[in-house]
């Protein structure tokens, strides 16, 4: 494979020797311009892999070149920049290095040097993004395998998305929240070709208002469009992008292009797109909230996830699985269910679905006090959630916090600080790692407050 170097040389003489050199007695492609600015944009508008490294200046008019490693480090920050400079100062090369460059070079560059210079620099960028790639790849491919269920119509659904996984085409996932749709773009990912590159989310409602920036980029930043080069996007509650995202993303898909935030030509991306929503996208489209173009385009494989109440048999080993792995991964004692506890299980609607019964699980393993979790435990856990703020009230509840009782009286910090527990508890589904991270406090101490 021959590599591309990106040459950033003001001076037109020294441009033209680096060139040759390159070209006739290292036998590499070349890429030449005259300033930072040029070599950013030429970076913008390139597609990921074409570029294998950078050959910088530092002493540029304009845009000097530490300032351009910044911006570089920023736009690419795998991709290897080595520093060339007329001066031998050492303190040059320390602070190259310490910016995040490969390596220093004093000018006239040596041949020999130059071409085991970038060798060097290009090799450990390809392990660096390996590993990168490998460690990405343990954290966030799923398998179908941990999907826990024995319903016939979880097995279809599975059945399904496994011949999603085969494929290449996008995917739409529908089902009520707290169903699993993120686990499930995970496990498709994960077994498919796509398994070691890149799974990135971005929840569209949560960035509603700089989604755009956040997907697509800008003229400093590159999105997360390009950070799942190769691999997978996974876009969360779809049917809140925005007009002007779902214009830029229909055009991605039919194109399998992006056009840069700044301007210049649209540079082509390898990304496969699987789209989840809790709504029902045909009325959105009917509304005109969602564009019916991008619409079809997404739902080519669409996937639906039942909601729990409609596969009750799944419920019980949902619960022993909730059990063992967060006892194992939150160092709990490991508890058994009463029969009276499965009977409850069984029993209920399960409005947030699998996430509500993970909640219910982890808050029960912290506050039993004997081996066994029992009805009456779950009962009061569900009965304290029942009496939180519902979930469009909950960002605000903090602010309307009473702190009078009834007869009137201030209450305690004590009494204070457990309210405020428990709201924040109910915000994040019970997840009490989360809550404990919100509220700045050990888990620990967390876990013996709630208690208390």
């Amino acid at each position: 494979m021959t590599h591309t170097i990106l040459l950033v040389e003001d001076e037109p003489l020294q441009r033209r020797i680096v060139s040759v050199m390159l070209k006739k007695k290292l036998q590499y492609e070349v890429m030449a311009v005259a300033s930072g600015d040029e070599a950013l944009q030429r970076l913008r508008e390139s597609n990921i892999g074409e570029i294998s490294a950078v050959l910088l200046d530092i002493h540029m008019p304009g845009l000097g070149g530490f300032e351009t490693l910044q911006q570089i480090r920023r736009l690419r920050p795998d991709l290897p920049v080595l520093m060339l400079t007329g001066s031998d100062d050492a303190a040059f090369a320390v602070r190259a290095i310490k910016e995040g460059a490969s390596d220093f070079i004093v000018k006239p560059p040596e041949a020999s040097r130059l071409g085991v210079a970038i060798d060097n620099a290009i090799r450990l960028s390809s392990l660096s993004q390996e590993l990168a790639r490998l460690k990405q790849a343990s954290h966030s491919a799923g398998r179908f395998s941990e999907l826990i269920g024995f319903d016939g119509v979880l097995a279809a659904t599975v059945n399904y998305a496994r011949k999603a996984a085969a494929s290449d085409v996008p995917v739409l996932i529908t089902g009520e929240s707290g169903t699993g749709k993120e686990l499930l773009a995970r496990s498709i990912h994960g077994e498919s070709k796509r398994a070691t590159m890149p799974f990135i989310t971005v929840n569209c409602s949560a960035v509603s208002q700089g989604v755009e920036a956040v997907l697509f980029g800008t003229a400093q930043q590159p999105g997360r469009i390009r950070a799942a080069e190769g691999g997978t996007l996974f876009l969360d509650d779809i049917s809140a992008l925005a007009p002007e995202a779902q214009v830029r993303l229909l055009r991605l898909l039919q194109q399998r292009e992006l056009e840069p935030a700044a301007g210049g030509k649209a540079v082509r991306v390898n990304v496969r797109i699987i789209a989840a929503t809790d709504r029902d996208l045909r009325r959105e489209v009917q509304a005109g909230h969602f564009r019916e173009d991008l619409y079809f385009r997404l739902n080519v494989l669409p996937i639906a996830i039942p909601a729990l109440r409609e596969r009750r048999q799944d419920i019980v080993p949902l619960a022993l699985h909730f059990i063992d792995r967060i006892s194992r991964m939150d160092r709990l004692a490991a508890r058994l269910l009463a029969e009276d506890a499965v009977d409850y299980l069984i029993h209920q609607d399960w409005p947030g679905n699998v996430r509500e019964l993970e909640g219910l699980i982890h808050r029960a393993l912290v506050l039993a006090e004997s081996d066994t979790i029992d009805r009456a435990l779950l009962e009061m856990i569900h009965d304290r959630a029942a009496a939180s703020p519902p979930p469009e009230r909950r960002a605000a509840s903090a602010l309307q916090l009473n702190l009078r009782r009834a007869d009137g009286s201030i209450k305690t910090m004590a009494e204070i600080e457990a309210e405020v527990m428990q709201m924040v508890l109910a915000h994040v589904g019970g997840n009490i790692t989360r809550a404990a991270d919100l509220l700045a406090m050990a888990k620990s101490t967390f876990y013996r407050k709630i208690r208390e």
